[in-house]
């Protein structure tokens, strides 16, 4: 099945803009996505945090999907990250990922009023009657205003025919470890939260959902291999190598704090969509720093 590819790294791309913001630019999105299959991400996911889903307006969702899907042309699977209000407009988007040749969608039951579990339970059964693909289960309490627990999230994997994975991103190891245990490992999860990598693939994650190979090429995926071929303390200095990016991204916003790295990498991706606030030139001088210290310390290529 589909979803046994999905494991190691699951890189997400940011949404270029131009310099008006008001128009994506595709060039530099493809540029992305080139680099990222170059730095070895084994799936690519378009439309999560990292790429303003939210920020979109529904025709740019649709190109950003159908773009990053055509151009990835199979190199490797391609995940729709699905963020809506209502589950119509999330159905709408399903079938339309589904449609363009997405491999899975992740599903986030975004709230504005508190959704109960009858309520969460009928979006995701909604959307799986739709379509035939696989469908990721997204817990990420902070943006998305719905804290799912493991024991839910595993009754929806249990009953929902295209439920078949979860993104875990609560920021709380012991929710990854209740999936592992309550599941007994057979269902695969990911982790969400990016300074909690290493614990999560010692709890059992199948693999790390990041924006970091945007900015640090293949140290995420370098810890990952080291951790699979039981290189249990290369993975470790590999790991807090890249932990004050990690950190940093995280603390300063995603989509901003990515979105700066790369243009001090050199491409040129446009702000994050207002009113999300670009970084402060302090905060700016911080990360190069860090983008620095960790090239430097041979963290771009490390074997």
């Amino acid at each position: 099945m589909i979803e046994n590819a999905f494991s190691g790294i699951i890189a997400y791309t940011v949404t270029p803009y131009s310099n008006d913001e008001k128009r994506i630019n595709f060039e530099v999105l493809h540029t992305l996505i080139d680099q990222l299959i170059d730095s070895g991400a084994n799936v690519i996911a378009a439309l999560g945090s990292a790429g303003e889903c939210a920020y979109l307006d529904d025709d740019e969702w649709r190109l950003v999907a159908k773009s990053t899907i055509d151009y990835v042309n199979k190199r490797v699977p391609v995940l729709v990250g699905i963020v809506d209000l209502t589950t119509a407009d999330a159905v709408v988007h399903a079938r339309l990922a589904e449609e363009y040749g997405a491999d899975a969608i992740m599903v986030s039951p975004f709230s504005y009023y508190p959704l109960s579990e009858d309520e969460i339970f009928d979006h995701y059964a909604a959307i799986s009657a739709a379509i035939s693909i696989p469908i990721m289960i997204y817990n990420n309490p902070v943006t998305c205003g719905v804290d799912m627990s493991p024991e839910f999230m595993l009754s929806m994997i249990e009953t929902i025919d295209n439920a078949t994975m979860i993104k875990e991103s609560s920021g709380d190891i012991q929710r990854m470890r209740s999936l592992y245990r309550l599941s007994k490992g057979s269902v695969r999860f990911f982790n969400g939260c990016n300074y909690l990598a290493l614990e999560a693939l010692n709890a059992g994650a199948k693999g790390w959902s990041t924006a970091a190979p945007c900015l640090i090429d293949d140290l995420p995926k370098q810890v990952i291999d080291a951790f699979n071929r039981g290189d249990v303390d290369k993975a470790k200095i590999l790991f807090e190598r890249q932990l004050p990016l990690l950190e940093f991204i995280v603390a300063g916003g995603l989509a901003s704090t990515v979105k700066a790295g790369l243009e001090i990498n050199g491409l040129s991706v446009g702000y994050a969509r207002r009113p999300l606030k670009p970084l402060t030139s302090n905060k700016i001088k911080i990360l190069k720093g860090i983008i620095e210290t960790i090239r430097t310390s041979g963290g771009k290529k490390c074997d």
